[in-house]
């Protein structure tokens, strides 16, 4: 640890021990990184950051029971008072994933893939607040913007947009007045145009791309 920097304080939230306890071994070995806590649920990473007010909280994605590390990092990052940053460290790598979590107040977003000298740089700039994904990340990212907007139809943004609200498949079949068969055939062309596979993937790319009201 230098003299003159402040080691930055990192919760770690990951609902897997196994792979808590080599990341806390990982981290306990950087320079200028300290450990202040680990959670296995969004919940317990929340009450955990508003006791210690850490500098970033390290989030998994996918956290089995309760809420997930979207939801988790939306919380974080909007709660009154000091918020941490939240830098992401998942396996999942979709165009969906992605966008939830910047949409949700991620700063930055790295794959476990990824090399521990990397980890830790990514780690210090979300400290300071500067934006920072896995190469393969922010591949898909570019890719993405240079990609034309997808085309829908009339009736696929309807849909998009009950979706958006949350309504299920019979209660969107009978507002549109159509068959449950038919909104089903369409919901499969809005995720083929949007290259996702679920409910809230397309919602969350029809925001990002602004296909939505």
């Amino acid at each position: 640890m230098t003299p003159d920097r402040a080691p930055v304080r990192i919760l770690v939230c990951d609902d897997h021990a196994v792979v808590r306890a080599g990341l806390l071994a990982l981290l306990d070995s950087a320079p200028d990184i300290e450990v202040v806590a680990e959670a296995g649920t969004g919940e317990e990473a929340l009450a955990l950051a508003a006791k210690l007010t850490p500098d970033v909280v390290l989030m998994d994605l996918q956290l089995g029971e309760g809420i997930d590390g979207v939801e988790t990092t939306r919380r974080l990052t909007s709660a009154s008072g000091t918020s941490p940053h939240v830098l992401v460290l998942t396996t999942y790598d979709t165009d969906a994933d992605i966008t939830r979590a910047v949409e949700a107040g991620a700063t930055g977003y790295l794959l476990k893939a990824e090399r521990p000298d990397e980890l830790f740089a990514a780690i210090h700039a979300a400290a300071e607040g500067r934006p920072v994904l896995s190469a393969p990340v922010a591949g898909r990212v570019m890719a993405n913007l240079r990609r034309p907007r997808p085309t829908l139809t009339d009736r696929e943004r309807d849909i998009l947009a009950q979706l958006a609200r949350g309504i299920g498949n019979r209660d969107i079949a009978r507002t549109l007045y159509i068959s449950e068969a038919t909104v089903k055939t369409h919901l499969r062309r809005i995720y083929g145009k949007l290259g996702v596979d679920t409910r809230a993937g397309a919602v969350a790319v029809a925001k990002e791309q602004r296909l939505l009201p």
